[in-house]
C-alpha cells in the first residue's frame, strides 16, 4: 500500500515537473501564448514545444496514473488572418470571374458582388484544415461602403451554410440601422444585434467584431466599442464539416450584398482592434486587403481599346470648392473662377492646372464705419442671395448691423435690436437659414438676459426673430450636427450676481415643434468661446474656461459624444481663455486657444503672455502642446489657407498699457511650425475673419473693440 502510494505521489512530481516544463516551452515556442491543437489550419507548435507534450504523456502513464490532457485553453492570439474575401477573387493574372467587378471609390477600390451564388462561395475545408471546428474566440474585420438599403431589408456581408439543406451555421448581415450576428447555439439559433448602426451613409466603414466567452464587440472606424453580454458563451463545438462560406450572400439571391466590399477577415483568437488601431484612416483600417485590391489599376499606356477590369468612379465637380475628405479622394474639381483643375488627395485640393499661389502681401481694402464698437464678426452665405457679414455690435441703438457684399463692399443691409451683442452665429437646419445673437446684458437693468435666434425670411428678404433662449451674460454660440440631428451651444459667461461657476448649455433641435431645446448642461467657469470639430468618428466639443470668480489660471475642457451626451475627454490649462480655433494640416489635427489674461494668486495681471498650439498624439489620444506663441491679450485666432499655404492670424488687443498693437499672421512652415510673415496695425482687435468674395478674391476682416471701425484686407498674391 505504501509502495503504491509512493509510486503515485512519486508520478505526481513528474507531472507537475513536465507540466512546469512543458509552460516554460510553451513560453519560448510561442511567445507566451496559449496553445490550442484545434485551430484554423494556423499556430502548430514547433517540433520543441510538441515533444513536450509527449514527454508529459509518457511521464504520466509512468507515473501509475492515467491523466487526461483536455483542451481548453482559448485560440492562440498570434494567428493568422483568414482573408475570405481574396477567395472569390480572381488570382494574380487570371481574368475577373462573372458576378465580381472591381470598383473605384474614393481613391480605393472594393468589390462589387452580382451573382453567380456558387461562384461567391468556397468550402470550409479551405479554411479549417486540421479539425472542422469553428474557433470559440475571434474577431471578424469588414470594410463596406454602402449607399442606401431599403428600410425593412437586410443584406449578408458573410455566411456559413451547410450542405443541401441551407442549415445557417453563422453569419453577419445588416439592414438600415441594425448589424446581426446569426450563429448555431448548443440548442437553438442565436441572434446579437448592435442597433442605430446607421451603415448605408455612403462612407467607407471599418468594422471589427470580437466575441470571446460571453462578451461581444463592435467597433466601427476605430471608435469607441460597443459590448453585448451573452446569455451562454459562443459555442466551442460549432462543427463546419460539409459547409461552404458564401461572401455578401448566404446561399440565396434574396439579401445579396449591394454594397462594396474591400476586407473581409476572420482572425481566431484575439481582437483585431489592437492590430489596426490606431490608423491614420479608420474608415479604412487594414488588416488584410486582398492583393487585387491593393493598388489602383494602370491602364497600358496607348491603348484606348482595352478597357481595365473595374469601374473608374472619377467625377469632376464645379463651382466653389467642395469638401475634400478621404470619400472625395481621387475627384478632381473645377474651380471655374479662377479656370484651375484640382485634384483631392484625401485631405485638400491639389492645383493641377493652375499656377501655384502664394500670399505676397496684405492690402488694405475698405473701412467699415459702424455705430459702435464691435465684438464679433461673422461672415457667411444665404443661398442665391449673396455674401454677408453679422456685426456684434456693443451699442442697443440701432443695434447690430448685417452687412451684404456689393460691388466689392460692405454695405449695411439690416439692423437688429441687441443687448451688447458679443457674438453672432450663421447655421443651417435643413433649408432654414439662422442667425443666433449672444446678448451679454438684459434689455433693462434687472430683467433676465436673454438671446436670440434669428431667421431668414424669403418672403422679406431679412431676418426676423424666430425664438428666445434665457442666457447668462452669453458669450458664444456654436452649431453643429451630429448623425444628422442639429445642436446649439451657448457660452454663459456669469451670472447677474456675478458667479461665474455656471452652466452652458447645449440645445437640441426638435423638428416636431421646430424648435430649439435643452439637451444637456455643462459646468463651465466663465465661458468665453464653444468650437466642434469632429476627428474621424469622434465628435468634439471644446470650450474655452476664462474665470472661475478668483483666478484666470483655470482648465478648459474637451468633451468627446459619447452615448448621446458629450463627456470630459481632456482637460487643458489655460490663461483666460477666449478663444479656441480647430485646424487640420494634412493629417495632423491642431488646436489654438488664445490666453487672454494671467490673474493668479494675486499677483499683478499679464496681458503678455504665450497662447498655445496643441497637437492630437495618435499614441496617447491627448492633446499635446506643440507650439507656444507670444500674444498679447489674445481674443481670437483665424485658420486660412492661400493656395498650399496655410496660416494663422491672431487677434491681439491689450498689452497692458496700449490698445494699439500689431496683429500677426503666421505661416505654416512644417518642422518650424508656424513664423509671423506679416504684422497689421489694429487697435482694440476682437476678431478675425477670413472669406472670400464672389469674384475669387481672399479677404481678412477684423473688428475693433475700442473703436466704431471695421477693416477689411485684401490678400494679394503672386
Amino acid at each position: 500500500m505504501d509502495t503504491q502510494r509512493t509510486s503515485q505521489m512519486m508520478g505526481l512530481h513528474r507531472l507537475m515537473i513536465s507540466l512546469t516544463l512543458l509552460v516554460f516551452l510553451g513560453d519560448v515556442a510561442l511567445g507566451a501564448m496559449p496553445w490550442r491543437p484545434c485551430t484554423a489550419g494556423m499556430g502548430r507548435l514547433d517540433k520543441g514545444a510538441a515533444a513536450s507534450v509527449e514527454m508529459v504523456k509518457e511521464e504520466v502513464t509512468r507515473g501509475g496514473s492515467h491523466v487526461e490532457i483536455k483542451d481548453s485553453s482559448p485560440a492562440p492570439a498570434d494567428l493568422l488572418p483568414l482573408d475570405f474575401l481574396s477567395r472569390v477573387l480572381p488570382q494574380e493574372g487570371q481574368a475577373v470571374g462573372a458576378g465580381v467587378r472591381l470598383v473605384q471609390d474614393g481613391g480605393v477600390q472594393g468589390v462589387q458582388l452580382s451573382g453567380p451564388l456558387r461562384g461567391l462561395g468556397f468550402p470550409s475545408s479551405q479554411i479549417f484544415v486540421n479539425c472542422q471546428r469553428f474557433p470559440s474566440e475571434f474577431s471578424v474585420v469588414v470594410t463596406i461602403k454602402v449607399d442606401r438599403i431599403a428600410p425593412k431589408m437586410s443584406e449578408y456581408i458573410f455566411s456559413m451554410v451547410r450542405g443541401d439543406g441551407n442549415q445557417l451555421l453563422l453569419g453577419l448581415k445588416f439592414s438600415k440601422e441594425h448589424l446581426h450576428f446569426l450563429y448555431q447555439g448548443s440548442e437553438v439559433k442565436e441572434r446579437l444585434t448592435f442597433r442605430n448602426m446607421h451603415l448605408a451613409d455612403g462612407h467607407w466603414h471599418t468594422l471589427v467584431l470580437a466575441l470571446s466567452g460571453q462578451h461581444a464587440t463592435l467597433t466601427i472606424d476605430c471608435g469607441m466599442a460597443l459590448e453585448l453580454v451573452l446569455k451562454k458563451p459562443f459555442p466551442a463545438d460549432l462543427n463546419t464539416s460539409g459547409s461552404r462560406i458564401y461572401v455578401g450572400n448566404r446561399k440565396r439571391w434574396k439579401g445579396l450584398f449591394s454594397g462594396l466590399l474591400r476586407q473581409l477577415v476572420l482572425l481566431p483568437g484575439s481582437d483585431a482592434i489592437t492590430r489596426i488601431c490606431p490608423s491614420s484612416n479608420p474608415r479604412l483600417a487594414e488588416l488584410a486587403v486582398p492583393a487585387a485590391l491593393g493598388q489602383l489599376p494602370v491602364p497600358l499606356p496607348g491603348n484606348d481599346v482595352l478597357s481595365p477590369p473595374y469601374e473608374s468612379e472619377v467625377r469632376v465637380t464645379l463651382g466653389s470648392r467642395p469638401s475634400c475628405t478621404g470619400t472625395e479622394r481621387g475627384q478632381l474639381w473645377f474651380d471655374t473662377l479662377k479656370r484651375g483643375l484640382f485634384l483631392c488627395d484625401g485631405a485638400s485640393w491639389l492645383p493641377m492646372l493652375q499656377e501655384k499661389q502664394r500670399l505676397d502681401y496684405v492690402d488694405d481694402h475698405q473701412d467699415v464705419f459702424t455705430s459702435s464698437e464691435t465684438y464679433d464678426i461673422e461672415v457667411f452665405q444665404v443661398p442665391t442671395v449673396g455674401l454677408f457679414a453679422a456685426m456684434a455690435h456693443r451699442s442697443t441703438t440701432p443695434g447690430s448691423g448685417i452687412y451684404k457684399w456689393t460691388n466689392g463692399r460692405f454695405q449695411l443691409y439690416q439692423n437688429i435690436s441687441t443687448c451688447e451683442a458679443v457674438a453672432w452665429k450663421h447655421f443651417t437646419v435643413g433649408k432654414k437659414v439662422f442667425l443666433a445673437v449672444s446678448n451679454s446684458k438684459g434689455p433693462v437693468e434687472g430683467w433676465k438676459e436673454v438671446s436670440i435666434i434669428y431667421k431668414w425670411s424669403l418672403k422679406k428678404l431679412k431676418f426676423v426673430r424666430y425664438q428666445t433662449l434665457e442666457t447668462h451674460s452669453a458669450r458664444d454660440w456654436e452649431a453643429f450636427q451630429i448623425n444628422d440631428e442639429s445642436f446649439l451651444a451657448v457660452a454663459n459667461h456669469r451670472r447677474a450676481n456675478g458667479d461665474h461657476n455656471i452652466n452652458s448649455v447645449i440645445y437640441k433641435w426638435n423638428p416636431g415643434t421646430k424648435a430649439f431645446e435643452v439637451n444637456q448642461t455643462l459646468l463651465t467657469s466663465g465661458a468665453y468661446d464653444w468650437e466642434f470639430f469632429t476627428i474621424g468618428p469622434y465628435h468634439f466639443l471644446a470650450v474655452a474656461n476664462a474665470f472661475d470668480g478668483i483666478s484666470t489660471y483655470i482648465d478648459s475642457t474637451i468633451y468627446i459624444w459619447l452615448q448621446g451626451g458629450f463627456k470630459p475627454f481632456q482637460t487643458i490649462r489655460t490663461l483666460g481663455a477666449t478663444d479656441w480655433e480647430m485646424f487640420r494640416i494634412g493629417d495632423r489635427y491642431f488646436l489654438a486657444v488664445a490666453n487672454g489674461h494671467m490673474l493668479y494668486d494675486k499677483r499683478p495681471s499679464l496681458y503678455a503672455i504665450n497662447s498655445t498650439i496643441y497637437e492630437l498624439d495618435m499614441a496617447t489620444q491627448m492633446f499635446l502642446a506643440f507650439q507656444n506663441i507670444g500674444t498679447y491679450s489674445a481674443v481670437d485666432w483665424e485658420f486660412f489657407t492661400i493656395g498650399e499655404e496655410k496660416f494663422l492670424v491672431v487677434a491681439n488687443s491689450y498689452d497692458g498699457t496700449t490698445y494699439s498693437l500689431n496683429s500677426v499672421i503666421y505661416r505654416w512652415q512644417g518642422y518650424e511650425g508656424f513664423i509671423p510673415v506679416h504684422r497689421l496695425p489694429t487697435i482694440g482687435c476682437s476678431d478675425w475673419e477670413f472669406f472670400s468674395s464672389p469674384e475669387g478674391q481672399s479677404y481678412l476682416i477684423y473688428s475693433s473693440a475700442r473703436q466704431p471701425l471695421s477693416k477689411v484686407f485684401k490678400l494679394k498674391t503672386n
